[in-house]
């Protein structure tokens, strides 16, 4: 007489596991990381801090934190661009070249064509939106993925910048003063702090409220998470991943002006690192590459992080090479930590 042995079903086997998985202390803290992306970078920065204070005493110093904080301002507005698009599954290898074409153009139509400053602002906001444009019609209309798009635009746009400057650099005493004034110096508590990082931490007050408390955002998520899955649910992608496009591309003109003023300068040559600079930023502060989950908090976490390890490490005498061979390890790092939180089951 055969016996036969009744099993559970499938389903009621994974939901035991999953159960389980979720009362190991482990799982709780996946859980938790996956609910709160920003928690990571913040543990890593506040770490930091403690650690560099602790190896040199320069390190907490009110001019140090203050040079922080100026070197972040760049990077920290193209992170915020960089954001919206990785948001969205994309990424953008061309924000620093947009930054730098947008800065010759404020700063040769004001110098050279003799334009009011407010004018030449507005047309470096044109071309960053242009730019934007281009990268969008190029993923939603013609289907092709946003790193081979922004890969082709990146030299299109530097090679756009040397043609139309020559290759000259406009020094900030031929600007007019607007075009410098986000350089300007204001103390706070001690620390010197420029326009240009309070426009920053603007940028970001804004864009986390437009991510978190409109529709918009809303539907940038969703995209990022799942864009047949948002198609269904009657959200436009193509016209999401568009406006995406545009507002980073106003974004990168506003981390444009903020440049000049940091450098006192606008120059060809400058921002070769902030395509990845700023892909760093934004991994390092628990945003998915795959999209979908993430913060602009954590984002500018993401920033000051690369800040202090570079700012902490060559107080250290450590060379440059070693300096980028750690922010190299925390993008390794924190794509390893993103790939273990998403294996959590929603």
């Amino acid at each position: 007489m055969t016996q036969h042995t009744t099993e559970p079903p499938t389903s009621a086997l994974d939901l035991a596991e999953e159960f389980l998985d979720r009362t190991t202390p482990l799982s709780r803290i996946r859980n938790t990381l996956h609910r709160y992306p920003a928690i990571s970078p913040a543990i890593v920065l506040v770490v930091a801090v403690i650690v560099f204070g602790l190896l040199n005493e320069r390190f907490l110093n009110p001019t140090n934190l203050s040079l922080i904080t100026q070197q972040v301002a760049v990077v920290g507005t193209l992170a915020v661009a960089q954001t919206l698009i990785i948001l969205t599954a994309g990424i953008d290898l061309s924000v620093g070249a947009v930054m730098v074409l947008s800065s010759m153009v404020i700063a040769q139509t004001t110098v050279q064509m003799g334009l009011p400053a407010v004018l030449g602002l507005f047309l470096g906001l044109v071309v960053g939106m242009a730019a934007g444009a281009l990268n969008g019609v190029l993923v939603t209309r013609l289907k092709l993925p946003p790193f081979i798009v922004t890969l082709g635009t990146l030299n299109i746009f530097i090679a756009l910048t040397l043609l139309y400057s020559g290759g000259a650099t406009v020094r900030g005493g031929e600007m007019p003063e607007l075009l410098t004034w986000t350089g300007a110096i204001l103390p706070v508590f001690g620390v010197n702090i420029t326009v240009g990082v309070l426009m920053m931490l603007l940028l970001y007050v804004v864009v986390a409220y437009v991510l978190h408390k409109t529709a918009w955002g809303r539907h940038v998520y969703a995209v990022g998470d799942d864009r047949e899955s948002a198609r269904l649910a009657g959200i436009s992608v193509n016209r999401v991943l568009m406006g995406v496009y545009l507002a980073a591309g106003a974004i990168i003109a506003i981390g444009a002006w903020i440049q000049i003023g940091r450098s006192n300068a606008a120059s060809p040559n400058a921002g070769a690192d902030l395509n990845l600079d700023s892909i760093t930023a934004v991994v390092i502060g628990g945003t998915s590459l795959f999209g979908g989950r993430g913060t602009v908090w954590g984002t500018l976490l993401g920033a000051l992080i690369v800040g202090v390890f570079r700012n902490g490490l060559a107080l250290a005498g450590l060379d440059v090479l070693w300096q980028t061979f750690a922010v190299g390890v925390l993008i390794v790092v924190a794509v390893s930590v993103d790939q273990w939180i998403r294996k959590v089951r929603a």
